[in-house]
């Protein structure tokens, strides 16, 4: 089309130059030239006028905007965490021995003081005998050495190193005896025991693990948060937790310890909480979600978090004015659900772009394509 133009202008030129040539009294030429000059240029000018509206429209950028919303937000802290035993140990033998007895199931349920193993105490019973019968005779030489020194027919020495004996056949009887009770091996508190690692007839070196004992009754659950969240937790303080293994389901529990040492490498607070679990259905080693409660705070302005574009330490949105996007520098508050709270900068019920921000500029007209215009 624009070369036919081009080419009808040339032949326009040419008998203008053509009808300049001739004798002024060559007015038909001079007439045709001239409506031919009205035809062509006068077809353009409408073609210019009609696309102009469609030039313009379609240089509106399309995006999708929601409005503003008044609603509630609270001060909550996200972090994540795992689950862990309340109270938790390798179940292990103090003292050298082959293993006689085991007296429990794995994923048994204890309680403090069950005895688990029993190691072979023949040798040991054996020894234990022969404290005893020392300690006996001991016991009968101080009577008749004290007895004697009494009367004056034993020296105070004698009398000493008879007492002595029998103080020593005591604390060796004593000896005996402890090592005796240490091979029945007890379950420290009550909890639940794991996978045993030994079977009957193994040969335990003292520290040697036998099987795990987890109470989880109540499970604690470690966790960080940045150090510019410390005026904002304490102890007492609710935290819920979600956990992927039980989708749907919120548990609660309290904060009951704050390190008093902030990690210098990640700038941040390590806390404890502990929940119950009385029905045993969180297990320790658990991923979590956790979320610290904080204040709620009523009325507020909240926009998607998908509208907030960062740019360097700013934080910025797009709101449409008049058909136009207006670039306007926000400052952020809490944050809920998908949705964060504008303190300052928020145009009033104006059109908040969620999606197609990346493509626009301040004073950019732009098209709402897709929409939930929410009213404040």
């Amino acid at each position: 089309m624009r070369k036919s133009v081009l080419a009808v202008v040339g032949l326009v030129a040419l008998a203008s130059a053509g009808a300049f040539m001739l004798d002024r009294g060559g007015s038909d030429l001079s007439a045709e030239v001239k409506r031919l000059k009205e035809a062509v240029f006068g077809e353009a000018r409408a073609r210019d006028q009609s696309a102009g509206p469609a030039r313009q429209q379609a240089a509106a950028m399309p995006v999708e905007a929601v409005r503003p919303r008044r609603g509630e937000a609270t001060s909550d802290i996200l972090a994540v965490g795992g689950l862990q035993s309340d109270e938790s140990v390798v179940v292990s033998s103090e003292i050298a021995g082959r293993v006689a007895e085991i007296l429990f199931k794995e994923g048994q349920q204890v309680n403090a003081g069950a005895v688990l193993v029993k190691l072979d105490g023949s040798l040991t019973q054996a020894e234990l005998d022969d404290a005893q019968a020392r300690l006996d005779l001991a016991d009968s030489n101080y009577k008749r050495t004290n007895a004697l020194a009494k009367g004056g027919n034993a020296t105070q020495r004698a009398n000493d190193e008879a007492f002595a004996g029998l103080a020593t056949a005591r604390a060796t009887l004593s000896l005996m005896q402890a090592r005796f009770d240490k091979l029945s091996i007890q379950a420290p508190f009550p909890g639940v025991l794991g996978i045993r690692k030994v079977s009957v007839g193994a040969y335990l070196s003292p520290g040697a693990a036998i099987v795990n004992l987890e109470k989880i009754d109540a499970l604690k659950v470690d966790f960080k948060v940045p150090e510019i969240f410390l005026s904002r937790v304490s102890v007492g303080q609710t935290v819920e937790l979600t956990v992927d293994a039980l989708p749907g389901r919120i548990f609660t529990g309290t904060i009951y310890a704050i390190d008093p040492m902030v990690d210098v490498n990640g700038r941040a607070l390590t806390i404890r909480a502990r929940l119950p679990n009385t029905d045993l259905t969180l297990r320790p080693g658990l991923f979590a979600r956790i979320t610290v409660k904080g204040q709620s705070v009523q009325n507020v302005s909240l926009v998607p978090e998908e509208a907030v574009v960062p740019r360097g330490k700013d934080s910025l949105i797009y709101q449409i004015v008049d058909g136009k996007a207006v670039e306007t520098k926000v400052r952020l508050g809490n944050r809920k659900a998908g949705e964060v709270e504008i303190l300052e900068g928020l145009i009033a019920d104006a059109p908040v772009v969620t999606s197609g921000q990346s493509r626009l500029r301040d004073g950019v007209r732009v098209e709402v394509v897709a929409s939930s215009l929410r009213q404040t």
